[in-house]
C-alpha cells in the first residue's frame, strides 16, 4: 500500500478534511456531550447501588504488549504476577493474553480489530476485559473490590480519565469549543471494557468497517469510537485505577522509571542524522545546538545546501516541501556504507526536534542492536483495511544498524524523492516483516499538546516543533540532564521488582 503522496504533516487530505468536519460535527454536539455525560453519572449511580459478584475467573487480562524481545518479556514478567496473585489468593486461574500473541495482523495493536475474537471467546464465561501496559502494576484485590461496584450486564467503558487542556492537532482539534468535556483513558492505569460492551462493539465492527486512515493516538480515538457520538457509553473514571500509587486502595499504578537495562549505551555508539535545509539554517540550527546537540558523540546535519559555519552536508537531493524521503534513504545509505561502521545506532531528527541524548542512551539499553530494531512512537496508517505502522518522524526515528541493513538489502524504495520518508519506511519494514517498536517517550508534538496527567508519569525522551513555544525553555523544562535525572536512574538500580 503506498501511503498518501500529498499530507499537511502527517494527514492526507481527504483524511483530512474528514476530520475537520468531524471536528466540526463535535462542536455542533456538544450540547449532546454533556447531556451524555449526565446520563453516564445516571447509570454509574444507579449501576454501582449494590455489591456485585465477581471473581478472577470473570476477567480476561490483556497486556498491550510487543514482539520486541526487551517489551515480551516485561509482559511476560506481568503475566507471572498476576497468575501468581491469584494462586495466593487461591482462586482459580484467570486468562493473561499477551496482546502481540493473539494476531498476526499489522493492526492488532489498536485492539477493535480483536474485539469480535473477544466477544466469541469470552462473552459466555467472563464480565470484563481489563487491558494494561507491560509497566502496570496491578493489586488484585484491590481490582476485584473496584470491578464488583459496577453492574456486569451494562455497558461499562471503565479507566482512569484524561482530557485536553486546549483542542490539538492529534486528536485533530476534536470538541475545539470544550476539549475537556471529552474523556479519554490513561492507558498506563489500566482500563476495562464490560463483556456487553464488546459485544455491542463487535456487532458495529461487522456491519461497518473502520473508516479512519490514521491512528495517532489510540486511547483518544478507542474512546471515541466507543463513545459513538452518543450512541455508546463515555469514559467513567475509576478512582482506583491511578498511575501514581500514593493512595493504598489502588488497584493499579504504573513505573515511569526511565528504563535501564545494564550500563547506558555510550554516546560513541549513536549516530544523530539531523534534517535541515537552508532556509532553517539561521533559526532552528542555532536552537539544536544551544540545547541537545552538545550530548551527541557524533552527529551531521544533511541540507540541500553545504554551509561551512554549521557544518552541514550537501547529500545531492534537493529540499522538498512536503515528504522527505529521498534525503532519509539518502542518510540510510551514508550511514550504512560510509560512516563509521562499528557505530549500532542511528537516529534521525528533524531540525524542529528537541531530544534528550543522555536518556536515549538509558533506553537503548534495553534493546539488542544485532536485533532488527526500529523504534519510536508508533503511528498507524490504513490499519482496517490491510495498512501498515511506522514510526512518526517528528519525534525522532531511531534503526539499529542491523534494521538499516535489512532495509538496504531489500528494494523498497521511495517512489519519489517527496514521499512522506517515515510512512515509506513504515510500509517498507511492515513488508520485510520488522515491526515497528512503539516507546511513548517519543512525541511528535510539543508538551503543550497532551495532559498533564499522561506526562507527568513519563520521562520524555523528545518532543517536536516550535509553534507558539519557547523551545530553549522547553527543552530545559522537559528534557535536560538534571540531578533528578540521575536520582532517579539510582533509586530504580536499587529498586526491587515485585515481578
Amino acid at each position: 500500500m503506498r501511503p498518501p503522496a500529498r499530507r499537511g504533516r502527517r494527514l492526507a487530505l481527504p483524511a483530512l478534511l474528514s476530520l475537520l468536519t468531524c471536528s466540526l460535527a463535535f462542536a455542533l454536539v456538544s450540547k449532546d456531550v454533556k447531556k451524555e455525560v449526565k446520563q453516564s453519572k445516571n447509570l454509574e449511580k444507579s449501576g454501582i447501588s449494590e455489591k456485585n459478584d465477581i471473581d478472577l475467573k470473570g476477567i480476561a487480562f490483556v497486556i498491550q504488549s510487543q514482539s520486541n524481545s526487551f517489551h515480551a518479556k516485561k509482559a511476560e514478567q506481568l503475566k507471572q504476577s498476576i497468575l501468581k496473585q491469584a494462586a495466593d489468593l487461591t482462586q482459580e486461574v484467570p486468562r493473561v493474553l499477551l496482546l502481540h500473541q493473539l494476531a498476526q495482523q499489522e493492526g492488532a495493536w489498536t485492539i477493535l480489530p480483536l474485539l469480535p475474537h473477544f466477544s466469541v471467546t469470552y462473552s459466555r464465561n467472563s464480565s470484563w476485559i481489563f487491558f494494561c501496559e507491560e509497566e502496570t502494576r496491578i493489586q488484585i484485590p484491590q481490582l476485584l473490590e473496584a470491578l464488583r461496584r459496577y453492574d456486569p450486564s451494562k455497558e461499562w467503558f471503565l479507566g482512569k480519565a484524561l482530557h485536553d487542556e486546549e483542542s490539538t492537532i492529534i486528536h485533530h482539534y476534536a470538541f475545539s469549543e470544550n476539549p475537556t468535556v471529552f474523556k479519554y483513558p490513561d492507558f498506563a492505569a489500566g482500563w476495562a471494557l464490560s463483556i456487553p460492551l464488546v459485544n455491542k462493539l463487535t456487532k458495529r465492527l461487522k456491519s461497518e468497517s473502520l473508516k479512519s486512515d490514521f491512528t495517532i493516538d489510540l486511547k483518544h480515538e478507542i474512546a471515541l469510537y466507543i463513545w459513538d457520538r452518543g450512541d455508546g457509553p463515555p469514559l467513567t473514571p475509576v478512582p482506583e485505577f491511578c498511575t501514581d500509587g500514593v493512595d493504598s486502595s489502588c488497584a493499579t499504578t504504573f513505573h515511569s522509571f526511565l528504563p535501564l537495562c545494564g550500563n547506558p549505551v555510550k554516546k560513541k555508539d549513536i549516530f544523530v542524522a539531523v534534517k535541515t535545509c537552508k532556509k532553517f539554517h539561521g533559526d532552528r540550527i542555532p536552537i539544536v545546538k544551544q540545547t541537545w546537540a552538545g550530548q551527541a558523540g557524533h552527529i551531521e546535519y544533511y541540507s540541500d545546501y553545504a554551509d561551512s559555519s554549521i557544518p552541514t552536508v550537501d547529500l545531492g537531493i534537493p529540499n522538498t516541501e512536503r515528504g522527505h524521503c529521498g534525503k532519509t534513504f539518502a542518510i540510510l545509505e551514508r550511514f550504512l556504507n560510509h560512516s563509521y561502521d562499528k557505530i549500532a545506532w542511528l537516529v534521525i531528527v528533524d531540525d524542529d526536534t528537541l531530544i534528550s541524548i543522555s536518556r536515549l542512551q538509558h533506553l537503548l539499553s534495553c534493546y539488542d542492536a544485532s536485533e532488527p530494531v526500529f523504534l519510536g512512537e508508533r503511528y498507524g496508517y490504513g490499519l482496517g483495511t490491510g495498512g501498515y505502522s511506522y514510526v512518526t518522524g517528528g519525534g525522532g526515528m531511531v534503526f539499529s544498524r542491523e534494521a538499516i541493513r535489512r532495509l538496504l538489502a531489500s528494494k523498497c524504495r521511495c517512489y519519489s524523492n517527496d514521499a512522506p520518508d517515515d510512512m515509506v519506511l513504515g510500509m517498507c519494514f511492515s513488508g520485510l516483516g520488522i515491526p515497528v517498536t512503539h516507546s511513548p517517550l517519543f512525541h511528535q508534538a510539543r508538551p503543550v499538546d497532551y495532559p498533564k496527567d499522561y506526562l507527568s508519569h513519563q520521562v520524555p525522551i523528545s518532543f517536536h516543533k516550535h509553534w507558539n513555544i519557547d523551545p530553549v525553555k522547553v527543552y530545559f523544562t522537559w528534557l535536560a540532564p538534571s540531578e533528578e535525572d540521575r536520582a532517579r536512574q539510582e533509586t530504580r538500580k536499587g529498586f526491587k521488582e515485585e515481578l
